[in-house]
């Protein structure tokens, strides 16, 4: 006689074979036969060795003795089965639904209104209300209903959206044309969020032997020693090279002005020595805003050192996202340095320095130790000498600065 153990074996080997292709009936009566061929404990050998349960194999026997013609294309007798949960519970998915949209459709008082809506605090809450139902059938529910996991997106730009955003960007676009027919520069200039130096948190995730982690501070405090870095960025839109200047102390309109003179020194000057006209986009707030005062009177500074007239073109309010910059630089330097601790200004200047793409981004970086001070007045004479031309079209927006006249 065989085993018990070589019963289950070859019970098991006949369930792998013939599961896949025998319907729910069929199958119920093959282990019901199985069972009754072994005898004495032919049940629980066929159940260890296939997982069906004891009750579906008593029914299978019972079936054997008592056969019932279902027709060829059925598998149990009409409403047979378990019944859904939502027939029992005609209230079940009204009461979830509440739950999921309480401020519309729901009681806006609901302790749910205020909290995260996992699976398993909606199971809690229809159970306080008289339910049965798992965090499992929940999220099947769920799943059946169409929900879907989602998170938020930006995609409101303010309330008031300007009449003329969008002749706006007709209007940048084709002054960035001339300017490059002409084989001048087009600069993307802003400031890049400020970084804390020292050993915190860089969120992201990058590669590193199993078992390995970088620790870093559990609290953001700022380092009073180290301070933060403020990077400011001037892109280059024609060649697709950017330069950066990683300040150490205020971001202000003269820093931001200082780091478009150090890109024309260190990178503008070579490619584009025959231009008379330099083109700047910029955002329509911060210290490059067109209501910053200060921000012409240094760009006047700056035409005057260069001989070159600055022609500035600012983004209407709430679109600063479509500044080329934030997508064509910051978000590459933001990727190349994620999940690495800014520990130092060197290690910042490498890590930006060393950001590349496959369309050919080039990057220079030099840490700005000069103290920019905040609060810097212009007064009105200084602001009468800015050799300011505003443009027809949202003069405020768009204007140019000449070099003033050499006395």
């Amino acid at each position: 006689m065989k085993t018990n153990d070589s019963k289950l074996q070859i019970i098991g080997q006949k369930y792998i074979s013939l599961h896949a292709v025998l319907n729910e009936r069929a199958l119920r009566l093959w282990c019901a036969s199985e069972a009754r061929a072994l005898g004495y404990g032919g049940k629980e050998i066929v159940h260890k060795a296939t997982g069906i349960s004891r009750p579906t194999i008593n029914k299978g026997l019972k079936e054997l003795d008592e056969p019932v013609f279902l027709g060829n294309d059925r598998v149990r007798r009409n409403g047979g089965g378990r019944k859904k949960l939502t027939d029992k519970d005609p209230f079940l998915l009204d009461d979830l639904d509440s739950l999921i949209d309480p401020a519309t459709r729901g009681d806006p008082l609901n302790p749910l209104r205020w909290s995260s809506k996992s699976t398993i605090k909606l199971a809690n809450e229809l159970q306080a209300q008289g339910h049965t139902v798992t965090q499992r059938t929940v999220h099947r529910l769920l799943d059946e209903q169409k929900y879907s996991m989602k998170s938020n997106r930006k995609t409101n730009e303010g309330a008031k959206e300007n009449p003329d955003r969008d002749q706006q960007f007709q209007f940048i676009n084709q002054k960035t044309m001339d300017f490059q027919a002409n084989k001048c520069p087009v600069l993307s200039v802003d400031t890049k969020k400020k970084e804390n130096i020292g050993e915190f948190k860089n969120n992201g995730k990058e590669w590193s032997p199993k078992g390995e982690h970088i620790d870093v501070n559990v609290y953001d405090f700022i380092d009073k020693k180290l301070g933060k870095a403020a990077p400011y960025g001037v892109y280059d839109v024609t060649e697709n090279t950017g330069w950066v200047s990683v300040g150490i102390s205020s971001d202000t309109a003269e820093f931001a002005v200082e780091s478009i003179r150090r890109w024309w020194y260190e990178m503008g000057k070579k490619i584009y020595k025959n231009a008379t006209d330099i083109m700047i986009t910029a955002d329509c707030g911060g210290s490059n805003g067109y209501r910053v005062r200060l921000w012409k009177y240094e760009l006047q500074q700056l035409a005057n050192e260069l001989g070159k007239t600055i022609t500035v073109c600012h983004f209407p309010p709430g679109t600063s996202k479509w500044n080329k910059i934030e997508h064509k630089m910051f978000c590459q330097i933001s990727q190349n340095w994620r999940a690495t601790p800014l520990v130092n200004l060197q290690t910042i200047v490498e890590l930006i320095g060393n950001t590349t793409t496959t369309t050919g981004l080039i990057i220079k970086t030099k840490v700005d130790k000069k103290e920019y001070l905040k609060g810097r007045k212009i007064s009105e004479d200084e602001f009468a000498s800015i050799n300011l031309e505003r443009m027809e079209f949202h003069g405020e927006w768009n204007y140019k600065i000449r070099p003033n006249p050499k006395s």
